[in-house]
């Protein structure tokens, strides 16, 4: 499988657990798409220091070729796939009331028993 291929495959599965598997839709909401070039200038930093360097070197035969800051657009895939993901499972649990105590600010309910 190229990298092409696998970042397309990552990309469709992490939209298709987006829609249809946890349902919370974030690919349909505005926010995601207004906050989501914060993520990729940070991204596109990141691969071009590691990328323009040598640190990671890419297979020729396994992409596209298309490269914006010295790393190939399948990057910009994986990473969407890989912040999608990571954002619909966090709203999915939180719906589900997971990780709901201590609140922000709270601290732990051994620090609650030491201030006491």
């Amino acid at each position: 499988m190229t990298y092409t291929a696998a970042a397309l495959l990552g990309v469709a599965a992490a939209v298709a657990a987006d829609l249809f598997v946890l349902r919370t839709r974030l690919v349909r909401r505005v926010v995601l798409w207004a906050t989501y070039p914060i993520v990729i200038v940070f991204q596109l930093l990141s691969n071009g220091i590691l990328t323009g360097r040598d640190i990671v070197v890419y297979d020729p035969a396994a992409i596209v070729g298309w490269r914006i800051a010295y790393a190939p657009v399948e990057d910009l895939l994986f990473g969407f796939a890989m912040v999608l993901l990571t954002l619909s499972v966090w709203v999915w649990l939180g719906r589900r009331g997971v990780q709901r105590e201590p609140r922000a600010g709270e601290g732990s309910a051994l620090l609650r028993r030491l201030r006491e």
